[in-house]
């Protein structure tokens, strides 16, 4: 599977941004996707994911009622929805496919493939 990961760019505080994830190759399995995101000088850390069929979707604290994931498996693309952006959001956003474990969504360690990762930074 393929990732292609796009939507990041410049945005003011309280702004929004539309993240997308193409995925090609083997799309017609059940993968769970996530996203992920890394700041500078800081680990990777779990954003938010969402079952195959989209009927469950996972947050972290830090993006819960701000964030929101969907997907659209007949266009074989995810998508994660930014409202009311903050400066510390700033960061390197990754997709992710993967079969996590049940109730191991966070964990970037079940995510068997990666996208390139899409940049965005909120400014103060």
């Amino acid at each position: 599977v393929q990732l292609q990961a796009s939507g990041g760019g410049l945005v003011q505080t309280g702004g929004s941004l539309r993240l997308s994830c193409a995925a090609s190759g083997r799309t017609g399995s059940s993968y769970v996707m996530a996203w992920f995101r890394q700041a500078p000088e800081k680990e990777r850390e779990f954003v938010a994911a969402i079952s195959w069929n989209g009927g469950s979707t996972d947050y972290a604290d830090s993006v819960k009622g701000r964030f929101t994931m969907s997907r659209d498996n007949a266009k074989n693309t995810v998508y994660l929805r930014m409202n009311s952006l903050k400066p510390e959001d700033t960061a390197v956003y990754y997709c992710a496919a993967g079969y996590p474990s049940l109730g191991d969504t966070s964990n970037s360690y079940e995510y068997d493939y990666w996208g390139q990762g899409t940049l965005v930074t909120v400014s103060s």
